[in-house]
This record gives structure tokens, C-alpha cells and sequence, in this order.
């Protein structure tokens, strides 16, 4: 498993997959994840960008984008959680192989608290490729929806933005025994590495420590031509978060 760390003290970024063709039946490939990375995230919980996927949409020849965030958060947690403001939530493409997003998408929030409204501009190309704020014109194409409800088109572009189950697999105990230099202070994980094999569990034994938490997800499904450089082709696609 890649990690990517955080770029500076107010952007991440993590890179997660190549997306091939229209995604009617595409496969991507996992080649990153994070979860409560660094001390800043740690910090602001709400920083912390812990995985972005691509997956075939609804429908033939329709892309669905998720960036997870928030990680870890408990059931107890779970009721009052909601996004942060002033943080600029951002899907970003690139369809020609160059490595800079051709098309952003961008969610943010209005108001406080689960009774947020939930605004999506684009796709779009980007004013600037690489910067992490205002880079899509402000007259694109806006949804607005509420925090935790479905809302949009069908055929065109749909949006979610609310809690879910955390999708990810996550073996602690297992994770501290092979970086031990991120086992914490205290606690049952504090000591030693108790597992044969250098923390590497029998097939099948594994335990997901993270079953039962949950995370912040932003959703989008759009027709995938919307982000293909006039043809289908292979997508670069990873996500941002930035105050």
C-alpha cells in the first residue's frame, strides 16, 4: 500500500487510481490510501482525506467518484457529523496522460451542522492546473442539494454528501507490528508486536478494526464523457481538500 503524505499544512492529496475507457465495465487499480496521516489531520479530523474511488456508474457509460473523510468516526460520532466550510472539497481528472487535471470538480458547503447545503460546480477546466483554491470559473454549472440526501439528474450529474459505513480494511494490531514507529503512547496496541511472522496473520485471520466506524462521503455520478478528452481513454482521478 502507497501513502501519500501531506503536501503542505493545508492541502492532501491522495491518488488513488487510473480509471480505462467509459467505465462500463472498467476496472480501476488501488495504488493508495490514508487514514489520520499526519498530527495536522489528527488535529482537524475533517482534513483528513482517507480514500478516493472510481466505479462504474449506475449506468453504462456513467463514472461514480468518492472521497471519503472524516475518518474513524464512532456510531456516537456519527449523528452530529457534518463538513467542514471553509474547506474546498475537489475531484480533479486528467484525460491526456500529463500528470495536470484537465476537468475539477468541486464540493462545498454552506451553513453548519447536518442541516448544511450541499454545491457542486463543474466539471470543469480549470483556471489554473495545480492550484488548490478557485480553480473552476464560478459560472459553471452549480447543483445544490442538502447534506445527506440523493439530489440531481439521473442522466446528468447526481450528488451525495453525508455519512457512511468506512469502506476501508484496516488490520491495526497487524499494521503496528510492520511500522512500529506509529504505535501509540498507550493502549492495548502500545506493546510489542505479539503476532508470528512479523505482524503477517494466517490467510483469513485478519482483523478490521475499523468495522463499525464511520466516514464523510462525497459522491458524485456524471456520464463519464464529461471528463474524457473527447474520447473514452484512461482518467487519472484524485482528490483534494484545501482551506
Amino acid at each position: 500500500m502507497m501513502r501519500w503524505r501531506a503536501l503542505s499544512r493545508f492541502q492532501r492529496l491522495a491518488i488513488l487510481l487510473a480509471v480505462t475507457g467509459a467505465l462500463a465495465g472498467g476496472a480501476g487499480v488501488v495504488v493508495a490510501s490514508d487514514h489520520q496521516d499526519t498530527p495536522l489531520v489528527e488535529l482537524n479530523p475533517r482534513m483528513d482525506l482517507t480514500d478516493v474511488y472510481a466505479f462504474p456508474g449506475s449506468a453504462p457509460g456513467r463514472i461514480a467518484l468518492v472521497m471519503n473523510t472524516s475518518g474513524f468516526l464512532s456510531p456516537a460520532q456519527t449523528a452530529a457529523a457534518a463538513f467542514d466550510p471553509n474547506i474546498l472539497y475537489q475531484f480533479k481528472v486528467d484525460n491526456d496522460g500529463d500528470a495536470l487535471e484537465d476537468k475539477v470538480i468541486q464540493v462545498s458547503f454552506e451553513g453548519k451542522g447536518t442541516g448544511q447545503t450541499v454545491v457542486v460546480r463543474g466539471p470543469d477546466a480549470p483556471v489554473v492546473p495545480g492550484a488548490m483554491m478557485n480553480v473552476v470559473d464560478q459560472n459553471a454549472p452549480t447543483l445544490r442539494g442538502s447534506f445527506n440526501t440523493s439530489f440531481g439528474s439521473a442522466t446528468g450529474i447526481q450528488a451525495f454528501a453525508g455519512p457512511r459505513d468506512d469502506s476501508f480494511f484496516l488490520d491495526l494490531e497487524a499494521a503496528f507490528c510492520i511500522l512500529p514507529d506509529r504505535r501509540p503512547a498507550g493502549g492495548a496496541l502500545a506493546g510489542p508486536c505479539a503476532l508470528p511472522s512479523a505482524g503477517f496473520r494466517a490467510p483469513g485471520q485478519a482483523v478490521n478494526y475499523i468495522a463499525g466506524y464511520n466516514v464523510l462521503s462525497v459522491v458524485v455520478e456524471l456520464p463519464s464523457s464529461l471528463l474524457e478528452n473527447g474520447a473514452p481513454g484512461k482518467l487519472g482521478i484524485w482528490g483534494t481538500l484545501s482551506r
